[in-house]
């Protein structure tokens, strides 16, 4: 008898024994994460730190299998792959959706910004404000935003606005109607084609922030850059999740990313912004001219970019949505986030 008892007590302490070490195996959840990024960029060795940095804050409950450079999704497909569950987590620009995503496009408008750490704010105020419905679909866990998007030629200067004439530019979205409401033509490609399409003459040069100078190589193909700071605008990246995926983490963990993606935000913006000044120094030491504007010159170029900002509160409107406000409310968390 008290050998029957012993082996029962055994066997149940394994079992417990074995049910306390499945655990971990049974609770861990394993997430993909799409980015376009090429895997060398700062923002997507950003990406990858917050990836680590969720396994460590949730004691690996949940691990992140990154996949930069488009190995996943292009970045036209990124959002909707991430709707359809072709992956858990992506990362892309909402411009590369035009006319998707109409409350967050007025971050995106020739406002003057000067920083990635003021766009970011704004981005993300925005969206706080608003919480637009046509995010609904998916678990928004941050935006950030690069510092202001500058004219950047090859071959020809541009040193007045009359110069934009004839020119074939890459630009996306908002950037896009900016390159037209300046007179020269945009045309829509994503930033990873952008290079040989300049390179070979399909375009002219681009719109784009300065860091891609250095992340994309731009100042190989580039010889001008245009400081047009007056209307200087940003591109809003989103960081979505699947909402199912979300849901189905447990409280602690969802705790600890929301918390987590506080911090992100703000370091993807300060990326920016470092980024911005490599970007500058790369593009001088390839030979590169940096081109200012006068004060005249670039109250000019407002001028034929105010049209835009009418434009975006009628086409906002005309979607039942209120684009004055939300076009105010861009402008004055941009004047805050000076």
């Amino acid at each position: 008898m008290k050998r029957v008892f012993l082996l029962s007590a055994f066997f149940a302490a394994l079992c417990v024994g074995m049910a306390f070490s499945s655990v971990p195996a049974c609770a861990q959840v394993r997430l993909t994460y799409s980015n376009f990024f090429p895997p060398t960029h700062v923002q997507s060795k950003l990406a990858e730190k917050w990836c680590r940095e969720v396994e460590k804050r949730t004691d690996g409950e949940v691990v992140i299998d990154y996949y930069p450079g488009s190995t996943l999704t292009k970045p036209k497909q990124c959002y909707d792959g991430v709707l359809e569950g072709m992956s858990d987590i992506g990362l892309s620009a909402l411009a590369y959706s035009r006319g998707r995503f109409p409350v967050m496009a007025a971050v995106d408008l020739p406002l003057g910004y000067t920083s990635g750490v003021q766009a970011t704010k704004v981005a993300n105020e925005v969206f706080e404000k608003f919480h637009p419905a046509e995010l609904d679909g998916v678990h928004v866990m941050y935006f950030h935003a690069h510092g202001p998007g500058l004219l950047h030629t090859a071959k020809k200067a541009v040193r007045t606005l009359e110069d934009m004439k004839g020119l074939k530019l890459r630009a996306t979205g908002n950037s896009g109607k900016l390159v037209q409401a300046l007179g020269a033509t945009p045309v829509a490609m994503s930033m990873s084609d952008s290079y040989q399409a300049i390179q070979k003459g399909v375009v002219n040069g681009g719109m784009y922030p300065v860091e891609t100078n250095k992340g994309w190589k731009m100042a190989e193909v580039v010889d001008y850059m245009t400081e047009s700071f007056p209307v200087g605008y940003t591109t809003t990246f989103f960081v979505v999740m699947n909402k199912d995926r979300w849901e189905s983490l447990s409280d602690k963990a969802r705790a600890a990313i929301t918390e987590l993606n506080a911090k992100w935000s703000v370091l993807h913006g300060r990326a920016w912004d470092e980024s911005d000044v490599v970007g500058r120094n790369f593009f001088l030491s390839k030979g590169g001219e940096i081109i200012p504007l006068s004060e005249e010159e670039g109250e000019k170029w407002k001028k034929a970019a105010a049209s835009m900002l009418q434009e975006y509160v009628h086409d906002v409107d005309s979607k039942g949505l209120p684009g004055q406000e939300i076009l105010d409310l861009t402008v004055k968390a941009l004047e805050s986030a000076h």
